[in-house]
């Protein structure tokens, strides 16, 4: 697995040659991207990026709308920021209640909840960081349904995630929502790819 943390224009391939291996490209990443996705309580799930799934979803967006060369910058600028840098773990989180007016209540209390994020090592807590791009919380405490966290680890932080076996905790800390859950081993290793 590669640790490359950005994506280029020289890394955008021609859209008919990657036409001709999505399908391909696509089983790939849903493969790899099994060990990446963690349900922590009964509707939110993290999913964890890395060069790969965002080079993945800068294809699909371009592919999809067809907005050509212009098109590749605003792709570059919005999931670049989303590629681990080495020193931390960066999860798209989204909350998933498919019935709209249960899902705007239950958003309207979480208020702030990109703020309690945390992954727990033995004593160690690495408080997750919301993507400063927008404020994804109201003025009136209605949380937005799709969050994007950074984890950012100390060198020895992230030598304590490496180590096989780690128990590792990964929650939220939010009056509302004060669930977590514990990385299987699969899970740990394949984020551990991610800490340089």
């Amino acid at each position: 697995m590669s640790r490359k943390t950005e994506i280029t224009a020289a890394d955008i391939l021609p859209m008919e040659q990657y036409a001709a291996e999505r399908k391909e490209r696509r089983r790939a990443i849903v493969a790899m991207k099994k060990n990446r996705r963690l349900e922590v309580g009964p509707v939110c799930t993290f999913y964890f990026e890395n060069y790969e799934t965002m080079w993945a979803q800068v294809h699909e967006m371009l592919f999809i709308e067809k907005g050509g060369a212009e098109q590749i910058p605003d792709e570059l600028a919005a999931y670049n920021p989303l590629i681990p840098k080495g020193d931390e773990l960066v999860a798209t989180v989204m909350f998933e209640i498919d019935e709209p007016v249960r899902r705007q209540a239950f958003l309207a209390k979480l208020g702030g909840i990109e703020e309690t994020a945390f992954i727990q090592i033995g004593d160690e807590t690495i408080t997750g960081v919301p993507e400063a791009d927008v404020d994804r919380t109201t003025a009136d405490g209605k949380a937005s349904s799709v969050q994007f966290i950074h984890f950012p680890f100390s060198a020895a932080q992230a030598e304590a995630f490496k180590q096989a076996g780690a128990q590792i905790t990964l929650g939220f800390r939010h009056a509302s929502y004060g669930h977590m859950t514990l990385l299987p081993e699969a899970v740990r290793a394949a984020l551990a790819e991610d800490l340089g």
